[in-house]
């Protein structure tokens, strides 16, 4: 018998609860199955026993409740102190990437299921401070394998921007780009690191530059990828790094621009009108569900554009021109101010779909990290630009919106990094023929590279300041003039790149520098450092949205240096997928 669980010899033992605990004040009789309240003295059972069972007392318990242990009941004992640590790391690890508040620890339910899993009734969660402590191993212990990964690396290319919280806190995120030894794409959040100044243009630079100087990288940046804001850019110039102005905010930018006073404007303002309708009366969504059921249609909430969110305009177009017949009959339902967009106008929305399409596609595929995207920006611009060519069939309103898309997007294209752009494009094996450029530009890429390659070639060793004998002079005036032979392996390397034949658009540029690395080893090097730089700064938005999953009401006072923690700690214990596609 056992005497955690049994009182006076095992004449008496503990009240069993349903959930398979004990009630240490409810005794039960082994004779006759009594009840007696247990309050610490066993007087009153005593004299049950004297009174009741005086023959069976003075015998030993029935042999009935001398069983063997079964597996239920090995399946009760508490756990061992290596499994609750075990759990409590693990529920660190759930918190961390789940975006889960710490307070979940203290939720009876969360405890509840612990214990019926576990078959420990006695399972306690660790407390927030434990937690937290855990948290921040974590933290250190993620972080050292994150630092050790850059370390290996020569060149790393950083996003960049700035964020403000629910409480009305800013916080700069940046994020690391570059390729492992086996020319896998790596990307790692490096900071959201809060921030009390303004952000002059001085400011930021320090700010970057601390980051770097934390992480021991700051020799080993190549570029900072970050929108086109004015204090951004006047950061740059302040920084020792190229920088990249964000592709897809500049073609956003076009959009919204162009869209402003154009031919579109008035059929724009209708659709906004039917959208906002249906969005901010439920009883009017709910029948316009019901026109979608009768139509075969899914029940798709309508989309309302956004000027800051990327192709809103584009989803709200197909949203009005999906549900077409549905939204005329709704509205017919009720007499309203809000009218549908006329037959003339609904065509005026179809060609805008047509020409916005394009750049939806080409938004969404620079802003991948993890492939390669900085080599894509040129090609995809010029596919741009060969689908925004004005046919005989577009009518003139359509016609001179084009031309005014692309004539802005052309001012903004000259103050992205053209010369790294072009580069870029030259080291991926799929664009090297660099179509996408002029004829006259092409010949001044290879020139930029044989540049660069000369910068990267092995310089000659130093030779010694002490006097030689005269006989040595002659070898060593030699190996100071064995420029040309270094010249003539700069000129075959490049040439024997540019042998190689292109390979196909869908394959993997990265699969190719991995086989070809031997045989191409400073081109090598240089498409590590081009390639590997990001062509968006949609990283950071991506950071973004994380930290503001964390950053809820309902934990808008973290502290600064746990959000940095939390959002870190999510991105690095998420689990990675595979990036050479």
């Amino acid at each position: 018998m056992d005497k955690a669980t049994s009182i006076l010899n095992g004449k008496f033992i503990f009240k069993a609860l349903p959930d398979g605990g004990i009630d240490r004040t409810k005794a039960i009789c082994i004779y006759c199955k009594s009840v007696f309240s247990f309050h610490r003295s066993t007087s009153s059972l005593k004299y049950h026993l004297a009174a009741k069972h005086t023959a069976d007392a003075e015998s030993p318990p029935p042999p009935s409740n001398l069983k063997q242990t079964t597996l239920g009941g090995v399946a009760r004992r508490p756990l061992d102190v290596s499994t609750t640590c075990q759990l409590s790391t693990e529920l660190a690890k759930w918190v961390s990437t789940s975006c889960r508040p710490i307070s979940i620890v203290e939720d009876e339910g969360l405890r509840n299921i612990i214990r019926i899993a576990s078959g420990d009734y006695t399972y306690a969660l660790p407390c927030r401070t434990t937690t937290t402590t855990k948290m921040h191993d974590l933290y250190e212990g993620e972080r050292a394998k994150v630092a050790e990964a850059v370390a290996q690396t020569s060149t790393v290319a950083l996003t960049g921007d700035y964020w403000t919280s629910l409480g009305n806190h800013s916080y700069l995120g940046v994020t690391a780009h570059y390729f492992d030894s086996k020319w896998v794409l790596k990307s790692h959040v490096l900071t959201v690191m809060k921030t009390e100044e303004r952000h002059l243009a001085n400011t930021v630079a320090e700010h970057f530059m601390k980051v770097a100087q934390e992480w021991d990288i700051e020799n080993k940046v190549s570029t900072l990828t970050t929108d086109s804001a004015r204090n951004m850019i006047a950061a740059s110039r302040e920084l020792p790094f190229e920088h990249m102005p964000c592709a897809a905010h500049l073609l956003q930018r076009a959009i919204t621009v162009t869209l402003n006073n154009s031919p579109f404007d008035g059929v724009l303002a209708k659709c906004r009108k039917v959208v906002g309708h249906f969005k901010h009366s439920p009883p009017n969504a709910a029948e316009l569900e019901q026109q979608q059921v009768a139509h075969g249609l899914p029940k798709d909430a309508l989309t309302q554009d956004v000027s800051t969110r990327w192709n809103s305009t584009l989803e709200m177009v197909r949203s009005v021109l999906k549900n077409k017949e549905p939204l005329k009959n709704t509205l017919a339902l009720h007499t309203t101010k809000v009218t549908m967009p006329t037959p003339a106008e609904m065509d005026k929305l179809q060609k805008l779909e047509a020409v916005l399409e394009p750049c939806r596609y080409i938004t969404e595929l620079l802003g991948g990290e993890k492939y390669v995207s900085s080599s894509v920006v040129l090609p995809a611009l010029s596919h741009l630009y060969n689908a925004m060519q004005v046919s005989e069939d577009d009518p003139a309103y359509l016609a001179k919106f084009k031309e005014a898309l692309m004539n802005d997007l052309d001012q903004r294209k000259d103050k992205t990094n053209m010369e790294w752009l072009k580069v870029a494009t030259a080291l991926d094996p799929r664009f090297k023929d660099l179509k996408s450029l002029n004829k006259a530009d092409r010949a001044g890429v290879w020139r930029s590279i044989t540049a660069l390659l000369r910068g990267i070639s092995p310089a000659q060793p130093e030779q010694p300041t002490t006097s030689e004998p005269p006989k040595k002079r002659l070898a060593l005036m030699f190996a100071e003039s064995s420029t040309d032979d270094e010249e003539d392996t700069i000129e075959t390397c490049l040439a024997r790149y540019r042998a190689e034949p292109t390979i196909d658009l869908e394959a993997c540029p990265l699969e190719w520098w991995s086989n070809h690395e031997g045989a191409h080893s400073l081109m090598a090097r240089l498409a590590r450092k081009y390639l590997a730089t990001p062509a968006t700064s949609v990283p950071c938005e991506r950071l973004f949205s994380l930290s503001g999953h964390i950053v809820q009401k309902k934990r808008a006072s973290l502290l600064a240096e746990n959000v940095n923690r939390l959002v870190c700690l999510s991105d690095w214990l998420s689990p990675e997928s595979p990036k050479k596609t």
